[in-house]
């Protein structure tokens, strides 16, 4: 081969890779265009989604009145109006942002392989939803109530321990415990996925099931506030889950089976 073949190839190799990359910018546009869109329609319900989130907060001291939440930097309150518009706007915009993506790697992937991997894409909102719910109908009246059981109402020279929430610190948990559920939740996604692929069986999966199970509480102390009832909350669903995953691997070992078996037959036909 001459430096003049040599260097055709790299050229001709080169501009795959230039469209490739371009696609991919253009993808990801359409995606922070969707999100910007997103953001300027949440922060303008920024108000109304915060107070839907603090609903549970509200629900347990509906009967003082005279309950409030409190900020102690003059920018607090706006700057927690972003962060709500930010997440309420990544929520809305995930189906289009992983549409692209889906889109930008799907042309690579053989028609089995697209049909394999769109149900977990499907999924991976579907849980996150489900995750949050659980957190937010569930988790969070019971986690209310318990932190504020702590309060006191003081007297014989002890003074009382009464809340003062602010509003960013609530943000911030019910933030963190939605996404550590909803990723919590994506665990038969994971699980399966490798079990597709072959990278995990479900009869390895069913060995390992007593170190899954100490190894889903500990996350559920690392991911949620130091509280039983957020950590038992979560860490029962994700041991649920797992027993989940090791259903889907075996219906997919299952169906490998058969194929195999098919083609074996065929060809011994």
């Amino acid at each position: 081969m001459t430096d003049r073949d040599g260097m055709d190839d790299i050229e001709a190799s080169r501009a795959p890779l230039l469209e490739h990359l371009i696609e991919l910018r253009s993808r990801l546009i359409k995606g922070l265009v969707a999100f910007v869109i997103a953001f300027c329609i949440t922060f303008y319900f920024a108000e109304d989604i915060y107070a839907y989130l603090t609903q549970p907060l509200a629900n347990a001291l509906a009967d003082d009145p005279s309950r409030r939440l409190i900020y102690t930097a003059l920018q607090e309150t706006f700057f927690t109006y972003i962060k709500v518009a930010m997440f309420a706007a990544l929520c809305l915009s995930f189906p289009v942002i992983a549409g692209q993506l889906w889109m930008f790697v799907a042309p690579g992937l053989y028609r089995d392989e697209r049909g394999a991997f769109l149900p977990f894409l499907l999924a991976t909102p579907i849980l996150f939803f489900l995750g949050a719910s659980l957190v937010f109908y569930f988790i969070m009246p019971m986690a209310t109530e318990f932190f504020l059981g702590f309060e006191t109402t003081g007297g014989d020279g002890a003074l009382p321990i009464q809340l003062e929430a602010k509003v960013n610190e609530y943000l911030s948990l019910v933030m963190t415990l939605i996404f550590a559920f909803g990723l919590a939740f994506q665990l038969p996604v994971l699980l399966i996925l490798m079990g597709r692929v072959g990278l995990v069986s479900s009869a390895a999966l069913a060995k390992q099931r007593k170190y899954a199970i100490v190894g889903a509480f500990a996350a559920a102390a690392i991911l949620t506030p130091p509280d039983p009832i957020s950590q038992v909350g979560l860490g029962i669903p994700i041991i649920l889950l797992y027993e989940i995953s090791i259903i889907g691997v075996r219906l997919i070992e299952k169906k490998r089976d058969e194929k195999r078996a098919a083609e074996t037959g065929g060809e011994a036909a």
